[in-house]
């Protein structure tokens, strides 16, 4: 094998009798390069999205959510909710209802998602630091309840941070049947003011459904007094978030799920790892095609050393050696293809991170961020790298021991 290797090496960096050999050679290896490189780079940029979208998401979603495994909400005095409330790692425990309702201001109206809570959300969550207006997020004052929406809900219904008048909400009646003859009947209705603001996430499916408002409220509209559809937790700095999700699966058992951010948000991280997979599979497909050029590569080496495999044959060089050679020869190409390849794209994505090269829009501020985002990890990079191998070594493998068979009789 060191013999095989040491001859292939030789061949691959010497000088051909014609030079047209030492082009295609290069360009065998400039192809598998292009193809490596833009792996990289466009798998740097899904998880870059991906890194993105889970910062926004660290404003609004708590660390752990224990939610129930079947039906909508449970008893809020279930004994499993009230020992997660004080096992020693959990800094924060908010209760919560959420479900679906209408919402009417003036003549405009929206399905959206009334998420009600306690006090305690302040402290569960980063909401201050996404709030737009003249106001600050309350739930309640006296007798009046407060209603914060999403920046995309209120500009649908037509208002503005400190809204006029009554937000009108109407939810159906969990029990009884709809009278055609009275329809409002079916329904409970209130009211929320205007605690002057708005959050903006920079997600849309928050942005522009969601209401927050006080537990209170939400378990009032829903005839679900003392029940709950969510606890969410914030857990104390430095605790081993993956170690506590287990701890609290183990107390819940089969009757509630714990989900952490990713899994909040699975849709979303779901359809965005699909995509990073088709783009690998499709730029997996122009990798194939690259290696193509590397079998013209070594169809044509092998016909210039037709008078050196004569001369191994004659020093007793097997078959299955001569074979070999070649299709390390074709293993190399793709080895130094996938360095370079590898090295120009970890470069060009580390100038990305610190210089933006590559910008989202015309002009500063169009998007939320100025330039496409960037996030190398070094085990997308590894299966890259051994992708490249892989290809690169099945597409010599049979065309090169069909071609030793031809053309070296």
């Amino acid at each position: 094998m060191s013999s095989a290797f040491y001859i292939a090496r030789r061949y691959l960096f010497s000088k051909k009798s014609t030079n047209v050999i030492n082009v295609i050679s290069s360009i065998s290896v400039i192809g598998v390069m292009v193809a490596t490189m833009a792996l990289v780079v466009v798998m740097s940029v899904f998880n870059g999205f991906s890194d993105l979208v889970a910062t926004f998401f660290t404003n609004f979603d708590p660390q752990l959510k224990v939610v129930p495994a079947s039906g909508k909400t449970v008893a809020a005095d279930t004994p499993c909710l009230m020992e997660i409330k004080k096992l020693d790692e959990v800094e924060v425990a908010t209760e919560c209802v959420e479900d679906q309702a209408l919402a009417i201001y003036g003549d405009r109206q929206a399905m959206v998602m009334i998420k009600g809570v306690e006090e305690s959300f302040k402290q569960l969550t980063h909401i201050n630091e996404i709030l737009y207006g003249d106001g600050m997020f309350d739930l309640k004052a006296a007798d009046l309840e407060y209603g914060t929406p999403g920046i995309r809900l209120a500009q649908t219904l037509g208002m503005t941070a400190r809204y006029n008048g009554y937000l009108h909400i109407y939810a159906p009646h969990r029990t009884g049947q709809l009278d055609i003859m009275n329809p409002m009947d079916g329904f409970v209705v209130d009211s929320l003011i205007s605690p002057g603001v708005v959050f903006c996430v920079q997600q849309g499916h928050y942005d522009k459904n969601y209401i927050l408002t006080s537990l209170h409220f939400a378990q009032m509209l829903f005839e679900c007094d003392g029940e709950l559809s969510a606890l969410e937790l914030k857990l104390k700095p430095g605790t081993n978030l993956a170690a506590t999700k287990s701890k609290i699966q183990k107390l819940c058992g089969d009757k509630f799920k714990v989900k952490d951010r990713y899994e909040q948000q699975d849709e979303t991280f779901n359809i965005m790892k699909i995509e990073k997979l088709m783009a690998y599979i499709f730029l997996t497909f122009i990798l194939v095609v690259a290696c193509f050029n590397i079998i013209g590569s070594l169809s044509m080496l092998i016909i210039d050393k037709k008078a050196d495999v004569e001369t191994l044959r004659a020093l007793g060089a097997r078959e299955s050696l001569i074979k070999r050679i070649f299709i390390l020869e074709g293993w190399l190409i793709s080895i130094v293809g996938a360095i370079l390849g590898v090295g120009l794209g970890l470069l060009l994505c580390l100038l990305q991170q610190q210089f933006g090269l590559v910008s989202l829009g015309q002009s500063s501020g169009s998007f939320v961020v100025d330039a496409y985002p960037v996030s190398v990890h070094y085990g997308d990079v590894l299966i890259i790298f051994l992708t490249v191998l892989a290809v690169g070594f099945l597409s010599v493998l049979y065309p090169v021991r069909y071609a030793t068979s031809k053309s070296l009789k």
